[in-house]
């Protein structure tokens, strides 16, 4: 999925970022912390779980074609002067060779591909994706180790909420999961705007809580929505 069509499927205006990102700003305001908000198309490419289910149902149509190996050997004599043994090898070789490139691509198809890739793989790449977006960003190096961020990845259908070690040390897991699953909940039902802009008052009541402003506010992170092209 492109970046383009990750837009379309977020379905947020230039006129929407822009009040994301100044909720972003507003909320920051009343406290020393920051929050980041970031999306992607999907955390992982799971290539190797397509061929290997690809490859596993390849060789499920063998199992089932193979029993039938006499009347396909008979098939080739009719259809082809001269046939050797071998041909019957060549057969069913090239039957699995198609029926796997042909299964990769058609597991490759998000609705298709959803079912294919293991819960907990998409956990994982989810978790694994925040974490690298969490460090590459530079949101674990503010100066009070209070940084937030808020990812969504499209095609897991999943969100998470990574909290830097201070802010983390006040706020129970269980409070990052509960904004996690409104957003997810909002998201479901269209409302990626009022996801985000409720995710963003709810992180900002925490920070404010735990972080109040410390004298003058520097802005160390982007206050927008940042939409991760990989």
């Amino acid at each position: 999925m492109t970046v383009k069509q990750l837009n379309r499927k977020l379905g947020l205006s230039d006129a929407d970022l822009k009040e994301i990102r100044e909720a972003v700003a507003k909320a920051e305001d009343k406290t020393s912390g920051e929050i980041a908000l970031a999306v992607t198309a999907e955390s992982s490419s799971y290539a190797e779980w397509e061929l290997v289910a690809a490859a596993i149902t390849a060789l499920a149509l063998f199992l089932c074609v193979f029993p039938m190996s006499a009347q396909i050997y008979a098939w080739l004599g009719f259809r082809f002067w001269g046939i050797e043994p071998w041909y019957l090898s060549l057969f069913h070789g090239g039957l699995i060779s198609i029926a796997v490139v042909a299964l990769y691509f058609l597991y490759n198809i998000p609705v298709i591909d959803a079912l294919v890739i293991p819960a907990s793989v998409k956990n994982k790449s989810v978790t694994n994706r925040a974490m690298r977006h969490f460090a590459e960003s530079g949101i674990y190096c503010t100066d009070n180790h209070s940084g937030i961020l808020v990812f969504v990845s499209w095609f897991e259908k999943q969100v998470c909420i990574v909290a830097d070690r201070h802010i983390s040390e006040k706020v129970s897991e269980d409070l990052w999961n509960i904004i996690a699953d409104e957003v997810a909940e909002n998201m479901g039902k269209g409302s990626t705007k009022e996801a985000f802009l409720s995710a963003v008052e709810k992180c900002g009541q925490l920070l404010a809580e735990n972080f109040p402003p410390d004298g003058e506010k520097k802005n160390q992170l982007d206050d927008g929505l940042v939409i991760l092209e990989d």
